[in-house]
């Protein structure tokens, strides 16, 4: 498998229980560990090989824009939802034009993960099959992931095809917000906006959803709290300076 080059980085959601930071800082801008959520996605696309991405923007989008237009590790086109929020997969399908017929990596920008074995983004590659799939995720265990609260989002079957968490059960597996999709996932779209989930069940039903386990920890960042126990994480991992006496 040739390792993507191209990705769409969603970036556009109002980030409303990032609330207060968010008010004045878009949530891709929120420093975490050191620097902006959005450099940690985008520093581990360029390690892998990336160089051309999608940035799409909303709220207080100009923040992005000026930010992400200044790196020259790749290619940025903005893909700018300022006059209307299109959700992810609205988002997604309008930017289609600029993958071709090529597979490509989306994400989001609200999760840190840490490898314990080599690169998670070349090893999610390296398994994509384009005559199997639709879309393969990259899902962490509930029991690695810090800052996760939930009961899982999916199972996952001996061939790694994956189905929906059934309501009022739990399920080892949440999504990291890293897949590598191919446009046909999108085939066909309902008028934006739409999520994502729309399309995932459609691949669901056709047996072409499928995932692969991140061998290491996850880290869900969607509020003030979860940036603080994120960072106390990767402290006590020895991957973070430790607080100043002063702070």
């Amino acid at each position: 498998m040739t390792m993507p080059t191209k990705a769409m980085v969603l970036a556009a959601g109002l980030g409303t229980r990032m609330r207060p930071l968010s008010l004045k800082t878009p949530k891709p801008m929120i420093p975490v560990a050191g620097k902006p959520l959005i450099d940690h996605m985008l520093d581990r696309l360029a390690a892998a090989g990336v160089t051309f991405a999608v940035v799409n923007v909303h709220h207080l989008g100009q923040q992005v824009i000026d930010h992400v237009m200044k790196r020259k590790d790749m290619e940025i086109v903005i893909s700018d939802e300022s006059a209307r929020l299109l959700d992810t997969g609205g988002g997604t399908v309008t930017a289609l034009h600029h993958f071709g017929d090529e597979p490509f990596f989306s994400v989001n920008t609200d999760a840190l993960y840490v490898d314990a074995r080599g690169d998670a983004l070349q090893r999610l590659a390296r398994s994509w099959d384009p005559a199997r799939m639709d879309a393969l995720m990259l899902l962490a265990l509930t029991v690695r992931s810090v800052g996760y609260h939930g009961r899982g989002d999916f199972t996952m079957d001996a061939g790694g095809r994956l189905k929906r968490r059934a309501p009022a059960t739990v399920s080892p597996f949440v999504w990291t917000t890293i897949q590598i999709v191919h446009p046909r996932l999108f085939a066909d779209p309902p008028p934006p906006p739409f999520s994502t989930n729309v399309v995932w069940d459609r691949a669901i039903a056709k047996g072409r959803l499928f995932g692969q386990r991140l061998d290491g920890d996850w880290l869900e960042i969607n509020t003030p709290e979860a940036i603080e126990e994120a960072e106390d994480w990767l402290r006590e991992q020895d991957l973070l300076q430790p607080k100043s006496a002063a702070a």
